[in-house]
């Protein structure tokens, strides 16, 4: 008798699966390396989320329908940072699920680099990592 379990199917067992394929980054690690200069952060959550919760200083905001075209260093829509397709690229969402898939994509584009950071905004802002409110000044 085989003791061995099914794959998980469903949402869960496709990010496990996504996950199993590339190191996730802590907020704190990921703030330590944006800081270093190692890494650049890309915040995916939509207009209505940015304005509830705030910003994270730095981060280059683009809405995850336009993620792949933005971060494709040979595309003609590209950000002025996609540069090289070995940038270390740290997606962030609002919990940490759709920036999971968002990498996936991401890698199939020769971004291997990215990652995605666990628990996405809310745990940069629950660790206590730098957040402004959209329209601040600083």
């Amino acid at each position: 008798m085989s003791t061995a379990q099914p794959a998980r199917t469903g949402i869960d067992g496709h990010l496990e699966r996504i996950r199993a394929g590339y190191e996730r980054i802590g907020a704190r690690e990921a703030y330590a390396a944006v800081e270093a200069g190692e890494a650049l952060l890309v915040d995916t959550r939509y207009q209505a989320l940015r304005e509830r919760d705030g910003l994270i200083p730095g981060a280059l905001l683009v809405e995850r329908n336009e993620l792949e075209w933005r971060l494709d260093p040979s595309g003609s829509h590209r950000a002025p940072a996609a540069t090289r397709h070995d940038l270390r690229w740290i997606v962030v969402c609002n919990e940490g699920y759709a920036s999971s898939l968002a990498v996936d994509s991401l890698h199939r584009l020769g971004l291997y680099r990215a990652t995605d950071l666990v628990g996405g905004f809310q745990a940069w802002k629950a660790a206590g990592l730098p957040v402004t409110a959209v329209g601040a000044r600083g």
